[in-house]
């Protein structure tokens, strides 16, 4: 009996032990059929061999300046620019490892250890996602489902993935891989966004406790955000902290102080409508529209065969260098800030009934408000929806919440309610400014500022805008007489009326120009005084010389393309040109009469670093060193003694107003510089173009509408409207001794036979009181 019951008992444990070995091995069966399954793709499509060696990511297009910054990006969705493993800190990536999968250098993308210990405690003490599963479900899988099921076979399809994906990158590609695919939220796509985002800085540059936060977002970056809750995003910072230390990447001195450290946000949220340079973007992203249409993509089978900004991760290599860029437009603001303060206050209703329009009747008025609207954004979007012009035009004048600009306030911005045709109006009260600045000697253009601010104003007034260049277009004539007639800055003609007659040089009638002031000296003057001193009389005996013909041959060879009448007129600067023509002809004096046409790209790589386009300057000779030099001497004129005088002079104490206008003045320049002022009819544009050797800066200020301007030529002229952004960048400049912007003299030409010391033929003359110590307040 005992027998029996022993044996039954033997028979029992050899059938367990059977039945656990049957179980365990049918377990492991059942594990590798599973892994056959989604191998087999039983489970849903895995990627091909070649979509693991080049996994398809959208990437922006980035911006990227002359010193190394990025300016901004192109993209649609992902703001996303790859990051190569050598330029991560080595914090970052231990931070990583700490926090998400210690044992990462020690698997092939699954965590045995840690996936026994998921199963044995269901999930509570950590999961069992390594680094590679990380990737492969952000590249592959997708968002995991809420079926339970379905969430099984994501799984799986992972651990194939990430097995496949240790087989074909090393541990850093991967690593690069997660870091650059993560989306941190806010357009923060990718660590390189994260950083400039969220730091403002690029990854390198990260401290510890920075990548600390980037890392603990990896969880979940909408919950973890710095911007929403501060609080949980610190703590769990401080519990990547700690990993760090428990695994000996940092000491537990430094674990607790870092861990008292507040969070040091420098939010710099980046979109196609703020940071630097938005309206240069804006021009470039026309300029790559069009490069695209001519550069076909050497296109994979199945892949498009165009080149596309928003997702194919191209980088754009730009003359702009961010530091003169930030310079130009602090310059812009500080300037126009104080002259629209002014331009309001003369402009009050009980001062101008007609604001901010003068010289104007209703008709007229009414006539620029209908042009406005019919060319507005919202009539064009209601007429693609098919509504009549009486409801639009009905639409205009219902008032509607909105958000509109406002010098005011610190950001810029106030929210109102106002119809539409009054905001139309409220936007013409504000004067508009351009400026560029660049380097003749190459073309390349250094800064660019289209506006006052592209969220609001989206008209770029550098490249889009062409107004009459005023006295600027002078010393166009004055080249022509120089180098046909070989005159001098010495030579003298009279102040005194001037007629050319009609017909000749084609004029129509009669042309008797007058100068500024209505006045004429009747003595003589050279033509140094003159230009200074931006003298009709002289001008129009110069063109009447040489012939509108030979003026207009010179400014066509100086990039000045647009159509220009051959009348005697155009030599007082009646012809319209922009900001960019300007500043690339004027870069024609200050390289010894070459012109170099602006450039504004030099380079664009795809995402590999292949180069698919390098610039080729274009170049002409259009004036002898000896003319140029003799034109830039000239000019120098204009700011030694002429209305360019106030960049040299201290200003009129008992002028308190002038001096609130003209913010950062006086400016106390001293070195050379060469330039010329410019002031339209009714003072509607004001220009002031200077030049040191190796920097060339147009601005122009002025209204939308020719009819809004300053009554007087206290504040309308270009010396008071344009010259204080110049004086105002280019103190910046040189405060930075890094830009390399030169404060020395304009090269002399070894041989000169044009006379430049007038002392040396005895002829002598009164300099022109300062204007500044004579303006009416």
């Amino acid at each position: 009996m005992a027998k029996a019951v022993k044996k039954k008992k033997q028979n029992s444990f050899f059938k367990f032990i059977k039945w656990f070995w049957i179980l365990i091995g049918f377990g492991i069966l059942s594990g590798i059929l599973f892994f056959l399954a989604a191998s087999w793709e039983w489970f849903g499509e895995l990627p091909t061999f070649e979509t693991l060696e080049n996994p398809q990511t959208n990437l922006a297009t980035e911006v990227i300046s002359a010193d190394g910054k990025t300016l901004g990006k192109y993209y649609l969705d992902d703001n996303r620019t790859d990051v190569p493993y050598e330029e991560l800190p080595q914090n970052l990536v231990d931070a990583l490892v700490a926090s998400e999968d210690i044992r990462f250098y020690d698997h092939s993308g699954i965590d045995a250890r840690g996936t026994l210990r998921a199963f044995a405690y269901l999930g509570k003490r950590g999961g069992a996602s390594t680094i590679t599963q990380q990737l492969a479900r952000q590249l592959f899988v997708g968002v995991r489902s809420r079926n339970k099921f379905e969430t099984i076979k994501q799984k799986a399809k992972e651990w194939v993935i990430a097995t496949q994906l240790e087989r074909n990158y090393t541990k850093e590609e991967i690593i690069a891989m997660y870091l650059n695919i993560y989306d941190f939220g806010n357009n923060a796509d990718g660590i390189k966004s994260a950083s400039k985002i969220y730091f403002g800085k690029e990854p390198k540059d990260l401290k510890i406790e920075e990548s600390a936060m980037l890392v603990g977002m990896l969880q979940n970056s909408s919950y973890f955000n710095p911007l929403r809750r501060e609080e949980q995003t610190k703590n769990k910072r401080n519990i990547v902290l700690g990993q760090l230390a428990r695994y000996d990447y940092i000491s537990e001195k430094q674990r607790d102080s870092l861990q008292a450290l507040k969070m040091d946000i420098n939010f710099n949220p980046e979109n196609h409508r703020e940071g630097l340079a938005t309206y240069f973007r804006m021009y470039l992203q026309g300029f790559m529209n069009d490069w695209i249409k001519e550069n076909p993509k050497p296109a994979l089978e199945g892949e498009r065969d165009t080149w596309n900004i928003y997702l194919d991760g191209l980088k754009i290599y730009t003359t702009i260098d961010s530091r003169m860029q930030k310079n130009a437009e602090d310059a812009v603001i500080a300037h126009m800030s104080n002259l629209q303060a002014e331009f309001f206050n003369q402009n009050k209703p009980e001062r101008n009934k007609t604001a901010p329009f003068l010289d104007l009747d209703k008709n007229q008025i009414d006539n620029i408000m209908k042009r406005a609207m019919k060319t507005s954004a919202r009539w064009r979007s209601m007429k693609r929806m098919g509504k009549s012009e009486k409801e639009i035009t009905d639409s205009f004048n219902e008032k509607t919440e909105m958000t509109v600009f406002d010098w005011n306030s610190d950001t810029k911005e106030k929210d109102t309610i106002m119809t539409p045709l009054d905001s139309i109006r409220y936007y013409k009260t504000f004067l508009r400014a351009a400026m560029m600045s660049m380097e003749p000697q190459t073309g390349h253009v250094k800064a660019w500022v289209g506006g006052l601010n592209y969220k609001h104003f989206q008209y770029d007034n550098v490249i889009q805008g062409a107004r009459q260049a005023g006295s600027t277009f002078k010393p166009f004539v004055y080249a022509a007489a120089i180098d046909q007639l070989r005159l001098s800055p010495c030579s003298t003609l009279p102040d005194t009326q001037y007629c050319i007659e009609a017909e000749k040089h084609g004029n129509p009638e009669a042309w008797c120009p007058k100068n500024s002031d209505g006045k004429y000296s009747g003595r003589d003057m050279t033509l140094k005084y003159a230009l200074a001193n931006s003298v009709n009389t002289v001008t129009a005996q110069l063109i009447d010389k040489v012939g509108p013909k030979s003026v207009v041959s010179i400014v066509k060879n100086v990039g000045l393309t647009r159509e220009i009448p051959e009348v005697p007129s155009i030599a007082l600067g009646t012809p319209d040109f922009n900001v960019y023509e300007m500043v690339g002809a004027y870069g024609t004096f200050a390289n010894q009469g070459v012109y170099v046409k602006p450039v504004m790209v030099t380079r664009i790589e795809d995402k590999n670093g292949t180069v698919l386009y390098e610039y080729v300057p274009e170049t002409k000779d259009v004036l002898s060193k000896e003319v140029a030099y003799t034109m830039v001497d000239l000019m120098r004129g204009v700011v030694q003694s002429g209305s360019g005088g106030r960049l040299r002079h201290s200003y009129n104490k008992n002028a308190t107003v002038y001096k609130e206008v003209i913010t950062g003045y006086p400016y106390e320049l001293t070195n050379p510089i060469a330039g010329k002022t410019g002031t339209t009819q009714n003072q509607s544009d004001g220009w002031f173009m200077g030049m040191v050797p190796n920097l060339v800066t147009g601005v122009w200020v002025g209204g939308e509408d020719r009819a809004t301007h300053f009554k007087s030529i206290t504040y309308g002229q270009g010396a008071s409207m344009a010259l204080p952004i110049w004086g105002l960048y280019m103190k910046a400049n040189y405060a930075n001794e890094e830009l390399g912007v030169s404060d020395g003299n304009f090269e002399k030409p070894t041989k000169m036979g044009i006379e430049l010391d007038c002392s040396k033929l005895n002829q002598e003359e009164d300099k022109p009181e300062d204007d500044l110590d004579d303006l009416d307040f």
